[in-house]
């Protein structure tokens, strides 16, 4: 989880391989009218986001018993609880964190993203910071960032 730019989808891709586990990118899951309003500059709200959450929580249902990976914001705690549903204590949260300048800059660095610069601003100020999460630092290249994570883990 984290916001936009955190390196969800390539540090997911990589955990992914490292657990043997199948990958599953939030992204994807986005119905085209989410993904028009972002491009176009306007932020989701809950009601935009429900659907995409429920979604989201019935992929790691479906794969509570040989485990998944999957990249999603998750910005609330609202939106935790959703993808949490009848998991009971089958998910972890990893958190990318990162400084505004940092994901800003590797934001600026990429291209064919649906995602616009200027809501970078406002996922900051969606995200309420996760009690629960294993909260990794993004300022170290993706591979550490996966050891950080695979040990923590364990």
């Amino acid at each position: 989880m984290g916001v936009s730019g955190s390196g969800k989808s390539l540090v997911g891709r990589l955990l992914s391989e490292a657990l043997g586990l199948p990958f599953f990118d939030g992204d994807d899951f986005h119905p085209d009218h989410n993904k028009q309003k972002m491009a176009s500059g306007e932020p989701l709200d809950d009601k935009d986001r429900a659907g995409w959450l429920t979604e989201l929580n019935q992929i790691a249902r479906d794969h509570v018993k040989g485990g998944a990976v999957i990249a999603c914001s998750a910005l609330k705690e609202k939106y935790r609880a959703v993808l949490r549903d009848k998991m009971e204590d089958q998910m972890a949260f990893i958190h990318l964190d990162g400084s505004f300048e940092l994901i800003k800059s590797r934001m600026e660095a990429r291209s064919g993203h649906f995602m616009p610069m200027g809501l970078l601003e406002s996922q900051f100020d969606t995200l309420e910071q996760p009690k629960d999460a294993i909260k990794v630092s993004i300022a170290q290249r993706p591979p550490e960032i996966v050891d950080e994570i695979l040990s923590r883990l364990e």
